[in-house]
């Protein structure tokens, strides 16, 4: 056969195929492009096939990052003619090289989106890490461990504080191996030193600590008040019990202040911990009872970030209409480093509210009209999401977030934004899980809006947090604020600041959620906030603190607080209405700070409790009380209005229209707070609301 005479019939039949596919393309819009991603194909085939060919010579692209730059070729080619693109991904763990990232030249249209998403009900995963290969056994200080390297992490400063077998958390070797030791006399402390100033040194009790040989590779991690504190150790001293560290801790110490120790090869004792010796770049683990190494998947962060979209707002560039949907990102991580500093950590050892310089394992700027649906960031060191400047009309709903160093998500930021492109707003957080968050910055947050207005969050479960649940706000006093306007509605946030029932708190001045700054415009309502605890003070379930204005709080129920369903630092003009507070430990309402306008409205509402004061704080000036039912399960005869009775109160021109009356729960121990049917309406004329409804709803594909 000639070949030369066959090369004309090859040329036509690929021109007839490439004008057929542009006719197809460009016929209907409703018809989409589809490719497909797999482990098992190859970035030289067309992608156009959900599996290998028997002959192996077509097929899947093998990786994301290629499937995302043919996509691009797509989108230039098409001009005008968009269709719809789905990339299917097949189940299976995609390891990045780089962190994936897209870019305005990704983006899809409202009629013609770009929809990343698995392959029928297969499910992959997208991960920032690095599997670790090569196990063996070993001793090392008189145990029986797994031992394996990691040339990649050369160096003192390349270090993580992660490490996941078969998908479960393991510990870096620490002490003590469960809870927390507890911090002895402060010697730098006066009784002048302010609350900002950090300390580089206390006294450690007992023989909690000892001098080990590599102590200078070991570090502590600290919680004063509301923050955490990462200290590299410079110095143990087994004589005067001294331990020293590089830098100061965020805030001010105490004695008490809970801490734990680890990255020390002599902590290394206990199963489901693991020690990484940078200095011959060496892995140990003692396993878990009846776990081998041999054929268990173990992964240790590699990347940062998992995922990037990089618009430019300030030229106005966005990456709009991406779909994201039912891929699980894990494995990223961020560490604070030894020794240089990081931008926004207060002296280099953490941040001062909200471990809110921590980023998020996805990321995005300048995205507009994207969605994150049915997705799970898991096994992470960081934050879930992040919506940093100029994201707007966004939506992550359905997602799950869990297993994470910091927190949730994050949404705005730290400083206010003057132009539109620039302002992060109008986005949606709804029907999500985060839960069990903040195991490496306990001060991280369930969702935090910092500078960022008329933003939903709805129908979402948070819990299982050392901090706050929700928190809005990034201004502190009466200055200038862009938090208002956001809905805050049908969230179930509970185990906050205990994670669970058998964990105690380790910070304080918490809440189920958190306000500062001006809020005009916002409404929290109908949420179900309870089981919150706070260590010294401040397990508060809705927490008005530093200049909240103008927000207003509604059909809310609070129960089970250590220090009050209700507290208000100082603020003004708030309304706090039809919501019901139960079982505060120490009180049940709380306001701090007196001055010289109407701080809050309290009407409508029912205060139910068995034990602690009803008022704390600074009474009764400048507040207006009135329309509200109190009832002290114990008996009402000699319950005081802070240090007023009943009938003084009343005469200082409060609750007027007021009652002690029962209000009938059905089961308030319990949880069910439904008045009963037959109980007699209550002269505050409360609304009774449905707070069975709240957390994630049914997914819709």
């Amino acid at each position: 056969m000639n070949n030369s005479a066959s090369l004309p019939r090859q040329i036509l039949c690929i021109s007839l195929v490439l004008i057929l596919w542009l006719s197809n393309f460009c016929s209907a819009a409703d018809e989409a492009v589809n490719y497909y991603v797999s482990p098992e194909g190859s970035d030289s085939f067309t992608g156009t096939l959900a599996r290998n060919t028997a002959r192996h010579n077509d097929g899947p692209f093998a990786t994301i990052q290629h499937a995302r730059d043919v996509v691009r070729g797509v989108i230039q080619a098409s001009g005008n003619h968009r269709v719809p693109i789905n990339i299917y991904i097949r189940g299976g763990t995609y390891w990045l090289v780089d962190p994936l990232i897209f870019s305005p030249i990704d983006s899809g249209t409202p009629q013609a989106p770009v929809t990343y998403q698995p392959y029928q009900n297969e499910k992959p995963v997208v991960s920032a890490g690095k599997p670790v290969r090569g196990w063996a056994r070993a001793t090392f200080n008189g145990h029986d461990v797994w031992e394996a390297k990691i040339p990649q992490f050369a160096g003192p400063q390349t270090v993580f504080g992660e490490m996941w077998v078969a998908g479960q958390r393991r510990v870096m070797a620490r002490s003590p191996n469960h809870g927390y030791f507890q911090a002895g006399a402060v010697p730098d402390l006066t009784k002048d030193t302010p609350q900002q100033r950090g300390q580089t040194r206390f006294k450690y009790l007992n023989d909690d600590l000892k001098n080990w040989p590599d102590a200078s590779d070991a570090s502590v991690t600290l919680m004063s008040l509301w923050t955490d504190s990462h200290l590299p150790v410079k110095s143990i001293d087994s004589e005067a019990h001294i331990i020293e560290f590089t830098r100061p801790t965020v805030l001010k110490m105490a004695p008490e202040d809970r801490y734990f120790i680890e990255g020390a090869a002599e902590l290394l004792d206990e199963p489901g911990e693991w020690y990484f010796d940078h200095k011959t770049t060496t892995l140990y683990y003692i396993p878990m009872p009846g776990e081998t190494m041999l054929g268990s998947e173990t992964v240790v962060p590699w990347h940062q970030q998992i995922l990037r979209l990089e618009g430019d707002p300030a030229q106005n560039a966005f990456v709009e209409h991406l779909v994201f949907r039912g891929i699980t990102f894990s494995n990223s991580e961020f560490e604070l480093p030894r020794e240089e500093m990081v931008q926004g950590s207060r002296s280099g050892s953490g941040y001062s509210q909200a471990a809110v310089g921590v980023p998020g394992a996805i990321w995005a700027g300048g995205a507009r009209h994207c969605v994150f649906d049915n997705c799970t960031v898991s096994h992470a060191g960081n934050y879930g999401f992040e919506l940093a400047g100029g994201c707007q009309d966004n939506k992550i709903t359905h997602c799950t977030v869990t297993d994470m160093g910091a927190g949730g998500i994050k949404i705005g930021q730290t400083s206010i934004r003057l132009a539109d492109a620039e302002q992060t707003r109008h986005n949606e957080i709804s029907d999500c899980t985060i839960a069990n968050c903040g195991l490496r910055f306990p001060s991280a947050i369930g969702v935090w809006i910092g500078q960022s207005p008329e933003n939903l969050i709805s129908h979402n479960d948070v819990h299982g947090l050392f901090y706050t649940g929700i928190s809005i706000g990034w201004t502190w006093g009466y200055g200038n604020s862009t938090a208002g306007g956001n809905i805050v509605e049908f969230n179930n946030v509970h185990h906050i600041g205990s994670p669970s029932d058998d964990i105690p708190p380790i910070l304080s001045d918490m809440a189920g959620i958190y306000t500062l700054g001006n809020h005009k415009g916002t409404i929290i309502r109908n949420n179900v906030f309870h089981d919150i605890a706070g260590l010294r003070y401040g397990g508060w379930g809705i927490y008005f603190d530093e200049g909240t204005t103008d927000i207003v709080a509604e059909n809310n129920l609070v129960y089970r607080t250590t220090h009050g369903g209700f507290h208000q630092h100082y603020g003004k003009d708030n309304i706090f209405r039809n919501n019901i507070i139960a079982f505060g430990r120490d009180q049940q309402i709380q306001r701090t700070r007196l001055e010289d306008h109407l701080s809050f409205t309290f009407e409508h509402n029912i205060v139910y409790w068995d034990r602690g004061a009803l008022l704390y704080g600074q009474w009764p000036k400048n507040v207006a009380f009135d329309h509200n039912t109190y009832w002290h399960v114990g008996g009402n005869e000699n319950v005081m209005f802070a240090k007023q009775t009943w009938d003084q109160w009343r005469a200082s021109g409060l609750d007027q229209h007021s009652q002690f009356a029962d209000p009938s729960f059905v089961d308030p121990q319990h949880g069910d707070f439904t008045i009963k049917a037959d109980a007699t309406r209550p002269v505050s004329d409360f609304i009774p609301f449905d707070f069975k409804t709240v957390g994630p709803r049914p997914h819709k594909p």
